[in-house]
């Protein structure tokens, strides 16, 4: 009996750590911030309580709807490109080649550094207008475009920071695809299918659980992206760069208007709830379990 209460004393010591994170660092901050979205906390001074005054505001405002209209077409961008471009990948590297396991650790580097200050940095300067990208394309005769001073070019170009740190999707399509037995291929094989019905019967059905999750997680993440807009482009030209997420971290960390940005917040996450939720309905009709 008194290992058996020592031993339940000892779990929660070790949870204890995790649950004082997740009430100081986690819940607290999120019982706050929805608290102040109602009020018109500035920062300085009190926070006086003004009901929904700052969700009506918002939906009034000019920058809100452009910052939502520039997030979606970022999101239509970056996920599709980042998963379709992981799983290209994933299908090169799932041959059986010599050395292949170095080629998949070089694969996934970038994902390891992407998302960082120093890497907008170094993005910033590859696409410049006389970059190391023009310059490349000065050597094979093509005018390269200003792609960050051009708002037909400056959303495409940051959205390739998020394309290009493909590693993790890499990795779950990679392991999905060595979980396909060899022997719907050798059946598909006897019956004479090509390569790419062999893809589009075998493959992509067996990879739908792994793809639904990729493109949940990598939606979420999309919604939430601040940092190439911030360093690479300061939301410009014209504001065609001008993320939500920049947005919001310019009205309450700039304007100080932390009510206003808390409201802010709680409308994404509700965006983000709604497509996850469809996303999951949709999934129901195209994605394959195992023996289903």
């Amino acid at each position: 009996m008194k290992n058996k209460t020592l031993k339940k004393y000892e779990g929660y010591a070790y949870i204890g750590i995790w649950l004082l994170g997740f009430f100081t660092l986690q819940l607290a901050p999120l019982v706050t911030s929805f608290w102040y979205s109602f009020t018109d906390f500035e920062m300085i001074g009190g926070a006086d309580f003004i009901n929904i005054r700052n969700y009506i505001d918002i939906f009034h405002d000019p920058d809100f709807l452009l910052s939502l209209k520039v997030t979606f077409a970022y999101v239509l961008i970056a996920v599709p490109g980042k998963i379709i471009f992981a799983l290209i990948v994933a299908l090169i590297l799932a041959q059986k080649l010599r050395g292949i396991n170095l080629f998949r650790t070089l694969y996934y580097i970038p994902s390891i550094l992407g998302g960082s200050v120093a890497i907008s940095v170094l993005w910033r300067y590859l696409f410049m207008e006389g970059g190391v990208v023009n310059n490349l394309l000065s050597v094979i005769g093509i005018q390269g475009p200003n792609w960050l001073g051009d708002p037909k070019f400056a959303l495409g170009t940051i959205s390739l920071v998020t394309i290009w740190q493909f590693g993790s999707s890499m990795l779950l399509f990679l392991a999905g695809i060595k979980q396909i037995p060899t022997t719907y291929y050798e059946a598909a094989e006897i019956d004479g299918a090509t390569k790419l019905r062999k893809f589009f019967s075998i493959t992509l059905p067996e990879l739908s659980p792994i793809v639904l999750f990729n493109v949940v997680m990598q939606m979420i993440n999309a919604f939430q992206e601040f940092t190439p807009a911030y360093v690479i482009t300061q939301g410009g030209p014209l504001r065609s760069t001008y993320l939500y997420g920049l947005m919001l971290y310019e009205t309450g960390f700039e304007f100080f208007h932390m009510g206003y940005a808390s409201a802010l917040s709680w409308i994404l996450f509700a965006i983000i709830m709604v497509f996850t939720i469809l996303i999951f309905k949709f999934s129901e009709l195209h994605v394959h379990y195992g023996d289903d």
